[in-house]
């Protein structure tokens, strides 16, 4: 799974389980939130100030590792 600002929280975490790491490493604890499973990753970021792009290339480099 390629993980972009349109991906579903749920998704990424039903496809990629490790990223829960990277998630909490981020400040994104959001994970836990029940709502998250229909949030993506762009609204997470905007809620949380972070920025999508480096969030983005995070998450992808963290599957591939």
């Amino acid at each position: 799974m390629v993980i972009s600002k349109y991906s579903l929280i749920g998704a990424i975490l039903k496809y990629n389980p490790e990223t829960v790491e990277a998630f909490s490493e981020m400040g994104l604890d959001c994970v836990r939130c029940p709502s998250s499973a229909r949030e993506t990753l762009e609204q997470a970021c905007n809620v949380h100030g972070l920025d999508i792009d480096v969030v983005v290339e995070k998450l992808n480099n963290y599957t591939r590792e």
